[in-house]
């Protein structure tokens, strides 16, 4: 019995007269085939059968070079999760923002020095990412991206290039590295990972868990967990030691009246369908009807509306005028969850605004002075939550946000980077009083200990 196997368009063509249980019978090859990402066990299994086979799927693998005389500090934890993942060279490494997950990555490519595709979500990850990358030397990294086409033995990508070109990129390299790995799973990502044959693949995240649930495919397509720490594991030695406040804030009477008439109107339109809210596939369906519902449609535009009055509160605007003033000194991230509070705290406080509208070179501007200490404040929506090296900050006041547990690890994560002088960060949460924006709070802050916290007088 002999069998060949091949790589073919994200697939491993099997030719051979021998079923492989990880293989499909194709009627138009009249041949087996696998989605590549069954490669590693397609081999195990031929090997453990004691079946001889001859083996081309490596045979387009970019060469490269021995990184082995590359030096890499790690921190002990780092060290732990490096060995952790070696086990079995898959798996997902889940450390906060700013623990220097980078590093982790850095240390394991080092040691396996094969080829490898690094897969980031946006172009500024990317060259955060081919600058810690040029460690290894700059003529071995490459970008395959909207912007240049580069393979080099070390590449990066993002989620988006590699998935329109997830069959070319599929037999090209050993080890995949996904950072921010929570975004595999959506429908269109997830093929980069199953039309990819690379034996070797890591994961690195703040948050592992998705609110849609679809962290369940993860272990098949680059492993389970393999190492796990929490800001408050590391919170005092390696990142600075915080406290999280929240403090409820009053609609004015006006915009209660608003939110209580736009609330009624979408809890009696749920109540009268019997639909039960009790997860994010049940809400996923709600706004599937409002396709074909024109009750659907407006119960859902009063709930946008409710929203949105909590959000944007014009008593939230009172409490964040009273912080900065309590925390003149220091140097304060300001998240909202949409754009136009954004501009409308910009140029209230006369504070630089970053949204996905800031260009590359304004954004950068605006860092750079905040590092600098020209800005002692900055203002964003969700642009800066993921991935993106935000320097030092030691306050943070959420006035808006989602109920995902991940955002807010990621904005508490802004703050934690050490730094000298920096004894305690601050987190604060604006929270609207007897709204729905309480429950939001209530779900994001589950994964996270709340330690201990200042008091704070709402206005009146």
């Amino acid at each position: 019995m002999f069998v060949e196997l091949k790589y073919e368009r994200g697939t491993i063509r099997i030719d051979g007269n021998v079923h492989i249980p990880q293989a499909k019978w194709d009627d138009r090859s009249r041949c087996y085939r696998a989605l590549a990402y069954k490669y590693r066990d397609i081999v195990d299994y031929l090997r453990n059968s004691g079946v001889e086979f001859e083996d081309h799927v490596l045979d387009n693998v970019i060469p490269c070079p021995y990184f082995g005389d590359v030096e890499i500090s790690l921190r002990d934890y780092q060290a732990q999760a490096v060995e952790r993942w070696m086990a079995d060279k898959r798996g997902v490494v889940v450390l906060p923002t700013g623990a220097g997950k980078t590093y982790v990555a850095l240390e394991i490519i080092r040691s396996l020095s094969v080829s490898t595709l690094v897969v980031v979500p946006t172009l500024a990850l990317l060259d955060q990412w081919k600058e810690k990358l040029s460690i290894f030397g700059r003529d071995y990294v490459g970008e395959f991206s909207g912007r240049r086409k580069e393979l080099k033995p070390i590449t990066i990508t993002t989620y988006d290039s590699a998935y329109i070109n997830a069959e070319f990129l599929g037999d090209k390299f050993l080890l995949l590295v996904f950072d921010e790995c929570h975004h595999l799973p959506a429908e269109s990502y997830r093929h980069i990972a199953e039309m990819s044959v690379a034996p070797y693949r890591l994961g690195l995240t703040a948050v592992y868990e998705r609110e849609d649930g679809l962290h369940v495919m993860l272990p098949s397509l680059i492993g389970g967990i393999v190492y796990e720490l929490k800001p408050k594991d590391l919170a005092g030695k390696h990142l600075a030691n915080y406290i999280v406040k929240r403090i409820s804030v009053p609609l004015t009477e006006e915009e209660k009246e608003e939110y209580d008439t736009k609330a009624k109107k979408f809890r009696e339109y749920i109540v009268s369908k019997g639909i039960k809210l009790k997860d994010v596939e049940d809400f996923r369906k709600l706004v599937m009807m409002t396709g074909l519902d024109a009750e659907a449609y407006e119960a859902l535009k009063s709930w946008e509306d409710a929203r949105k009055i909590a959000f944007n509160s014009k008593n939230k605007i009172k409490i964040l005028k009273n912080l900065l003033e309590l925390h003149k000194g220091d140097k304060i991230i300001i998240f909202t969850r949409y754009n136009d509070l954004v501009y409308t705290i910009s140029r209230i406080f006369l504070i630089p605004a970053i949204t996905h509208k800031t260009n590359k070179d304004e954004r950068r501007m605006i860092l750079d002075g905040f590092k600098k200490g020209k800005f002692k404040a900055i203002v964003s929506s969700q642009v800066l939550d993921e991935g993106i090296d935000v320097p030092d900050a030691n306050v943070g006041i959420i006035v808006s946000g989602t109920g995902s547990s991940r955002e807010f690890i990621q904005r508490l994560g802004r703050l934690l980077r050490p730094a000298e002088g920096k004894d305690l960060a601050v987190l604060y949460e604006l929270v609207s009083k007897n709204t729905g924006e309480v429950r939001i709070s209530r779900r994001r802050r589950k994964i996270e200990t709340i330690k201990s916290g200042y008091s704070f007088t709402s206005p009146k």
